[in-house]
């Protein structure tokens, strides 16, 4: 079979106007930014590497490489046919990474029964084997880089002379901007350290624009956090974290979209560092006042966390199930967390104090449930005193005006297998009487949204029951 590059990188002193084909070890190496446009024939191994300035389509039936960094620039849009696999290498300094930058665009749509998958060229795949998927957007965001207001270099060690690493719109932004679809895509072991302590996440969203599609999207064994929103405005559905190391929902930098449907899955034995959570969520790592202010809206997300019992420890570096800090204004509603260490983190520690956003309902946690967590709730303090405290977070979580309810055992929300690490079910138990039913979408916050009877991620019955199978996987390591 041959082995066909399309080096797509700028190479000085190469004319681009026919293609080139050079013998490099063996191989035919197309050296012309026009040669991926439409790679027709099947059966071909096709290695992209650098900047891809021209629209480019994988098709189906091809074997798809990403060598190193991988960039989409100049506008042009990168179109993957359903079924089609693309992997990353995951050695040496050709450890790779998709980065749609600025007014680029990736569109994979794949299908129930044909999803696009992003995975590790790895015979024997392991989480953090290559980057991850980075979409740069033009949207809003909270961030100043090199003087420039509303611009945001995305951490990781992506960015380049080129700028192709940077984020978000500027003193003009576009909210509206679009960076493309991913639905029913799977990106599989991801999360790689190019820098001590600059990580790409699996699915980093920085300033993306709320005319992005971003729905029905898996992630599995991220290394770092699953799914990031640096700043940006889109909306997303039907998102599943499978056994994240870090962070599943990480929301920073002013992002403020709507996310509805998800389910997160951990694994007792794997936790980061730097504490692991279901929900992490900052206006920027100061604590800042600086706009836009973060206030993402999550509502029916399912996290089933890694203690299925009160008694059961697994790793010591859980923390929380949502810890809401440094100036976030964050709301979740209508959903479901399980068998976490603690469940509802208010971290008044850094930054403007947290209360303030609590008490002027910046901030709104309603109509969930905490169940089988060792601490349900739990305040940490500012350095400068203000009044609250552990007691202040009961009062206001039991306020019946918020609907939130307590349930003392994992077992007792009800689901149908949790904790399976090998066949996993958030599947409610029945319909009537069951925790899960009874949502409300009366808050204001909630415009927008799709108004639906159950709490957690999945129904009990019905059309929401099973849109978590038949495009996804749920692998052992």
């Amino acid at each position: 079979m041959k082995k066909v590059l399309f080096y797509l990188a700028a190479l000085v002193g190469v004319a681009t106007v026919s293609c080139r084909k050079i013998e490099e070890d063996g191989q035919i190496v197309v050296v012309n930014n026009n040669s991926g446009t439409n790679n027709p024939t099947t059966g071909q191994t096709i290695t992209l590497r650098g900047r891809i300035d021209k629209d480019t389509i994988l098709r189906k039936g091809n074997n798809y490489i990403i060598d190193g960094l991988v960039y989409m620039v100049n506008n042009a849009t990168m179109r993957i046919e359903p079924g089609v696999t693309v992997k990353a290498n995951f050695q040496g300094a050709n450890v790779g990474a998709l980065v749609i930058t600025r007014g680029a665009k990736l569109v994979a749509d794949g299908t129930v029964n044909e999803p696009i998958v992003f995975s590790s060229a790895n015979p024997r795949p392991r989480s953090g084997d290559w980057g991850g998927v980075v979409i740069c957007g033009r949207a809003s965001i909270n961030t100043t880089f090199n003087g420039q207001q509303g611009v945001y270099q995305v951490e990781g060690g992506i960015n380049n002379s080129f700028g192709d690493g940077l984020a978000g719109g500027g003193t003009a932004p576009n909210d509206d901007d679009s960076s493309g679809v991913l639905r029913y895509v799977r990106i599989e072991y991801a999360g790689y350290a190019f820098n001590p302590d600059q990580e790409i996440n699996s699915l980093t969203m920085a300033a993306v624009g709320r005319k992005t599609v971003i729905d029905y999207v898996q992630v599995t064994y991220a290394k770092d956090d699953a799914f990031e929103w640096f700043g940006g405005t889109v909306d997303c559905q039907h998102l599943i974290a499978w056994k994240t190391q870090d962070d599943d929902f990480d929301s920073d930098n002013g992002f403020s979209g709507r996310v509805q449907f998800g389910l997160i899955f951990r694994d007792s034995a794997i936790a980061d560092i730097s504490r692991s959570e279901a929900f992490e969520s900052d206006n920027d790592a100061n604590g800042s006042t600086n706009a836009p202010q973060t206030r993402a809206v999550f509502s029916n997300i399912t996290a089933i966390g890694p203690r299925a019992t009160l008694t059961n420890v697994g790793n010591s570096l859980y923390l929380a199930a949502a810890q809401i800090r440094r100036n976030s204004g964050i709301s979740i509603f209508n959903s479901i967390f399980i068998g976490w260490p603690t469940g509802l983190l208010i971290d008044a520690s850094r930054g403007r104090v947290l209360d303030l956003n609590v008490q002027d309902s910046t901030v709104r946690f309603k109509n969930n449930i905490i169940a089988g967590c060792n601490t349900p709730y739990a305040y940490t303090a500012s350095a400068t005193p203000t009044g609250w405290n552990n007691q202040s977070v009961q009062d206001w979580f039991s306020n019946t005006f918020f609907a939130n309810q307590t349930i003392t055992t994992a077992d007792g929300a009800r689901l149908i297998a949790p904790f399976n690490y090998s066949q996993p079910d958030p599947t409610p138990f029945g319909v009537s009487g069951s925790p899960a039913s009874g949502a409300s979408f009366a808050d204001p916050k909630l415009v927008g949204f799709r108004a639906v009877s159950f709490r957690g991620g999945v129904a009990a019955a019905g059309a929401d029951q099973t849109w978590w199978k038949g495009w996804t996987s749920f692998p052992t390591e």
